[in-house]
């Protein structure tokens, strides 16, 4: 699904599942390739426009099923990262790159602060407004965000296929790691293909980290999830391994 637009009351927010009853809210910041035309397509080439430099493909409708399955609420960036990176704050220079990997961003060069102040405003407030709206309509809340990541990057192939994100706060993460070889044979590794020093983390700090609430980025390689039948696949997966995993550290919190 390429072109997310209007899902919500915000034309660049999308809000599913609203009245969900679990406790986990699935976050998806890299939903959507689509771009505004005002933005010209950021001068790019049509095939770039579709790669993963603009989007995670495969991660919303892995989110969506996991939504379903766990009747949890969703929220996802209807833009295209490269427009704004709504998993990076606004004072991050890659909330707007101006290159991803070989990939340049044209219309992303030399953007000025007010043009910088523009977009944050347009796309990643109301994202962050209506995440945080969200989490605290939701009674304890675990916020769990969905990711994809390509097979190869800048030449070097990945041998990761599951990556289990976390930064300070790795109660979550940790049982989901020591559960890994009960839900799937992928190849699972804790903070890859990226980590907390790579900047990737800032949604889990903005929104429930510093809350206190329990969290975990869940990073999945692309070619695993390229059709119908394997996202559904790893939505089972990954539904059955959050749900052991909550009931796991909630009995371990309530023994404490």
């Amino acid at each position: 699904m390429n072109h997310v637009r209007h899902a919500s009351s915000d034309d660049h927010v999308i809000v599913e599942n609203a009245r969900g009853q679990s406790c986990i809210v699935i976050v998806c910041e890299h939903a959507s390739s689509y771009i505004p035309e005002v933005y010209k397509n950021l001068g790019m080439r049509v095939a770039d426009l579709l790669s993963h430099a603009a989007w995670d493909p495969g991660a919303l409708d892995v989110a969506r099923g996991i939504s379903f399955r766990l009747d949890a609420r969703l929220v996802a960036s209807g833009v295209s990262r490269l427009v704004y990176d709504c998993n990076r704050p606004p004072s991050a220079m890659d909330a707007m790159p101006a290159q991803s990997e070989t990939i340049k961003i044209p219309g992303n060069a030399d953007l000025t602060a007010d043009q910088r102040r523009e977009r944050s405003d347009l796309y990643y407030t109301p994202f962050r407004d209506h995440l945080a709206k969200t989490i605290s309509a939701t009674a304890q809340p675990v916020v769990v965000t969905v990711h994809s990541f390509t097979p190869i990057y800048n030449g070097e192939a990945r041998s990761v296929e599951i990556g289990i994100l976390h930064d300070t706060d790795r109660r979550f993460a940790d049982t989901m790691l020591a559960l890994a070889h009960v839900h799937t044979l992928a190849d699972v590794q804790r903070n890859a293909p990226y980590g907390p020093e790579h900047g990737v983390t800032h949604t889990l700090k903005e929104h429930a980290i510093n809350a206190g609430h329990l969290n975990v980025m869940i990073e999945i390689r692309n070619d695993l999830i390229q059709t119908a039948d394997q996202q559904n696949k790893m939505a089972d997966t990954l539904s059955t391994w959050l749900s052991e995993t909550l009931q796991k550290v909630t009995s371990a919190k309530d023994t404490q």
